[in-house]
């Protein structure tokens, strides 16, 4: 887009010549409180007053590490009391890769069809489309690939197989979500074979979906689960959550099993800390589904073949790449900042802030709507 940003504020992006833009992707579902929110701002600036990087791996307590593991503990279930905290969701993948290997003793692993998990190697490895992967290989032996909702596929998974990694809605695929019914024989063909189900909430955790985690929807809990974009109000962290009984593999032959020097960097734990508390204390998940339904009123156009969303995650589907980038071209010279997805190049991404308001849909559905009509005769 070659958009030079100056300053962001609220659900708005500012270029260099003070022209503002209403942000629908959220810098890819990252800016989930908004940009330059003031409780985040407020909470890098105290830290940032007290210390930046001191010594990782417990040698040092520090005091924005563990308000956020407890803080985060506190939204999951018991057994995903157990928090690594890592610099970024690909990083998270690859930690929960080696703690599924370690603690099974197995080295099998499977992904699904038009996932996406990431760039590093290991991560990489995982990715469902090999156009993404095929100049970079060889990558990770091991990895097998299930189609993402095929309840036939489930018995490709053997008590050979170490982890299924598994998104809880296929983001870059161009927002799939497989039925409740599909994660719940998932988790039980798992437990069968002793295999570790790590569920990907990158991209849908902190509120994305109109619960705070997307699994909570679907009846049943992972053994791993991944988390980083939303996490830390616009500052890199992510981190994957376990038990501790399989947390503490990682602590013997070899000690230090994964490590990370800036995994948990005090300013990036305080600000997800001050996330966390901003979208727990104005509500913002349960007002997701009025604002999702919002946008399905306004978004009717002879152009949309169809909407696809889980919260405000959606994809606006317009059936060619051409027409996808004529409407990003008119919404960008209009104010308005959209795009596509990595995997699926002919639908609109919608990926707002969790604090867009009702007004601001309305404005945002108007310019989609002029650029539908606008671009209707384009292939």
């Amino acid at each position: 887009m070659g958009l030079e940003i100056a300053f962001g504020k609220g659900n708005y992006l500012y270029d260099t010549a003070g022209k503002a833009y209403l942000d629908l992707i959220a810098g890819i579902s990252v800016s989930n409180v908004g940009h330059a929110n003031p409780a985040v701002n407020e909470a890098i600036r105290k830290q940032t007053d007290l210390h930046l990087h001191t010594l990782v791996y417990g040698e040092h307590i520090q005091a924005p590490q563990v308000l956020l593991a407890k803080a985060l503990s506190d939204t999951l279930p018991p057994q995903l009391g157990r928090i690594f905290f890592v610099n970024s969701g690909s990083e998270a993948v690859e930690g929960a890769m080696k703690l599924a290997k370690r603690y099974t003793g197995r080295f099998e692993i499977l992904a699904c069809d038009r996932a996406y998990h990431g760039s590093s190697q290991g991560a990489l490895s995982l990715n469902g489309d090999e156009y993404f992967k095929r100049n970079f290989r060889p990558l990770l032996p091991g990895i097998g690939q299930i189609h993402y909702g095929s309840f036939s596929d489930l018995e490709k998974i053997t008590n050979k197989t170490a982890a299924v990694f598994i998104e809880t809605v296929q983001g870059e695929a161009g927002i799939r979500v497989a039925c409740s019914r599909y994660f719940q024989e998932l988790r039980k063909r798992c437990t069968e074979t002793g295999t570790l189900l790590v569920m990907d909430e990158i991209q849908t955790g902190y509120g994305r979906t109109g619960t705070f985690w997307g699994f909570e929807k679907m009846g049943m809990a992972p053994d791993i689960l991944l988390m980083a974009k939303g996490m830390g109000g616009g500052m890199p962290i992510g981190a994957f959550a376990s038990s501790p009984e399989f947390m503490n593999c990682l602590t013997e032959n070899p000690v230090l099993g994964h490590i990370s020097t800036f995994g948990g960097h005090p300013v990036c734990c305080a600000a997800a800390l001050a996330t966390l508390q901003y979208i727990r204390e104005n509500r913002l998940c349960e007002m997701v589904e009025e604002k999702e339904l919002l946008f399905y009123r306004l978004l009717r156009h002879p152009s949309v073949l169809e909407i696809r969303s889980s919260g405000l995650l959606m994809a606006v589907e317009l059936g060619s790449f051409e027409k996808v980038w004529a409407v990003i071209e008119y919404c960008l010279k209009n104010g308005l900042i959209t795009d596509w997805f990595l995997h699926c190049n002919t639908a609109l991404r919608i990926a707002p802030p969790l604090t867009i308001s009702s007004e601001e849909i309305e404005q945002a559905c108007a310019i989609l709507c002029r650029a539908l009509d606008e671009t209707a005769t384009r292939n």
